[in-house]
């Protein structure tokens, strides 16, 4: 077991990530943490794109505004915003799979030094059979232009998250570019993992404390901004 640190709540993880987003860009969230981004990015010039099969998805629904037809990748209840539209599942995934998606952001169980990602099987769940959750996170981690991925820095066991190389299956190799945890905003470069960001009150050394790959310490290191 390795020590946790304080970080930062989901809903702040997900602001930190709606930030990264550029205005006129195509963006795909993935479930988890990543559904969270769209709490964060209305009145801004930032579609989403839902596999499931909608365009221009709004915040996260609550109340009267819920409608069970309207849903986010992982199932939850979403608003619609100006211009929203409908697709079937094939033109959804070819959207992706055609390289129209300009940032997916993506939650995963291993990320490696590399930009390697693992994110749809947990073999230390106990199924057999390789039985996992791979939806379309493999087609939008190969066709999106970069892939952002949002998650906690460690498990629930406190294991860390981001490693040397992943022990998991992979999702896809060498497409991670950017990884931002409730500890730490992580780029992953040709020389290694650049730590840029890190959360109130946590070191450089914390990060490094609970993360088996060898970060690199940039020169400009501040506080993750919100």
């Amino acid at each position: 077991m390795v020590r946790k640190f304080e970080g930062l709540p989901r809903e702040l993880i997900a602001l930190r990530v709606a930030r990264e987003l550029e205005d006129g860009t195509y963006v795909n969230l993935g479930i988890g943490i990543p559904t969270l981004v769209s709490n964060w990015i209305e009145g801004r010039d930032i579609i989403l794109q839902a596999e499931i099969g909608m365009l221009n998805t709004g915040p996260l629904a609550e109340g009267d505004n819920i409608d069970q037809d309207l849903i986010n990748a992982g199932c939850q209840p979403v608003t619609e915003l100006p211009g929203a539209c409908y697709f079937s599942d094939f033109e959804s995934i070819s959207m992706i799979r055609g390289g129209f998606i300009d940032v997916a952001v993506l939650g995963s169980l291993q990320v490696s030094e590399k930009g390697d990602m693992a994110g749809w099987f947990n073999p230390e769940r106990g199924f057999t059979g390789g039985v996992g959750n791979i939806g379309g996170s493999m087609d939008l981690a190969v066709g999106a232009k970069k892939v952002i991925i949002a998650m906690t820095h460690l498990t629930d066991k406190g294991d860390p998250k981001i490693v040397k190389e992943c022990t998991y299956p992979l999702t896809a190799k060498g497409v991670v570019k950017l990884i931002m945890t409730d500890l730490a905003v992580i780029e992953v470069t040709p020389q290694g993992l650049l730590l840029k960001e890190v959360a109130p009150g946590v070191s450089a050394e914390d990060v490094q404390s609970v993360t088996y790959a060898k970060l690199i310490i940039s020169p400009n290191l501040i506080e993750i901004g919100l």
